[in-house]
């Protein structure tokens, strides 16, 4: 009887047991706002935080272990009425395998982000809607983490997610909101535009190689997880021989350039100068780092 009231209390609660997608703190910061009242930023975060942490993002079950954790930063620069003007910053990480460290996997700030919100505003998110750019971007964002974080594991496992984010782009393009258009460069349509281009593709296959060859072998087999690492770095090099300057490779090493430096500065030694000339040649901006790296 006990056990017969142990598998009801199961099935009752079971659903609330299983964890969403995103660990995600938003955290939102209006200290250039001269505003006496600070009640609306603390309303929106906390709004927020619940919008992105307790919806339901994909049709996959996530256990508690299994979500992603992630950040995001808004700045407020501009307050007027129900209008906002600001900036985000993004963040997302996933565990490294066998390891307690958990691997930066997209480090990106928009500086384009304006919304209007009334405090106590219900967020809801409906895909085949686009009503508000607070949602919106915020969405977007979501979408982007959730397919980065799948590509880091399976080979271009993120396209659905990608898609996802790419409907909210088109929905964007009828309104006068900043951040979306496809005619500016770094722009929201960049960004998911260049994640799902075959033009480039090599991105996408770093992105699986770095972390699921490289990185999650480190700990197992470091010689062979870092001559993949350094492997990997060549793909940027056929991608820009195809688009100079391409977006995505600065958002790779935006993200991973403290790390790349780390992982090549200690332990079995790969060959040091032809890994610098590649870092140099596909990241200049982050020379003084590669520089760094210990013979």
């Amino acid at each position: 009887m006990r056990s017969l009231f142990v598998l009801f209390l199961f099935i009752l609660f079971g659903g609330f047991l299983q964890a969403q997608e995103l660990n995600c703190l938003i955290t939102i910061n209006a200290d250039q706002v001269s505003q006496t009242n600070q009640q609306v930023f603390k309303t929106l975060e906390r709004s927020l935080n619940d919008f992105v942490n307790k919806n339901k993002w994909t049709n996959r079950t996530y256990k508690e272990n299994e979500r992603i954790n992630a950040q995001m930063f808004i700045t407020i620069t501009n307050y007027e009425s129900n209008r906002f003007e600001g900036n985000i910053q993004i963040q997302s990480s996933r565990p490294v395998f066998n390891t307690s460290y958990e691997t930066p996997v997209f480090n990106y700030k928009d500086g384009q982000f304006n919304f209007e919100y009334l405090e106590f505003q219900p967020l809801v998110f409906n895909e085949n809607v686009f009503d508000s750019n607070l949602v919106g971007v915020i969405s977007y964002y979501v979408y982007v983490i959730l397919g980065l974080d799948a590509d880091t594991f399976a080979l271009e496992g993120g396209t659905e997610h990608f898609r996802k984010a790419q409907q909210i782009t088109t929905q964007a393009q009828g309104t006068s909101y900043s951040g979306w258009d496809q005619n500016t460069d770094r722009s929201r349509f960049e960004l998911i535009d260049n994640l799902l281009s075959n033009t480039y593709r090599e991105y996408r296959i770093a992105m699986y190689n770095y972390h699921r060859k490289g990185l999650d072998i480190l700990g197992d087999n470091n010689s062979t997880g870092k001559q993949v690492i350094a492997g990997t770095m060549k793909l940027f090099e056929t991608m820009i021989k195809r688009r100079p300057n391409a977006f995505l490779i600065q958002t790779f090493f935006d993200a991973k350039s403290e790390e790349i430096q780390n992982v090549f500065s200690d332990g079995p030694k790969v060959d040091i100068i032809q890994l610098k000339e590649t870092l140099n040649r596909v990241a200049p901006l982050y020379s003084s780092t590669w520089n760094d790296i210990q013979y």
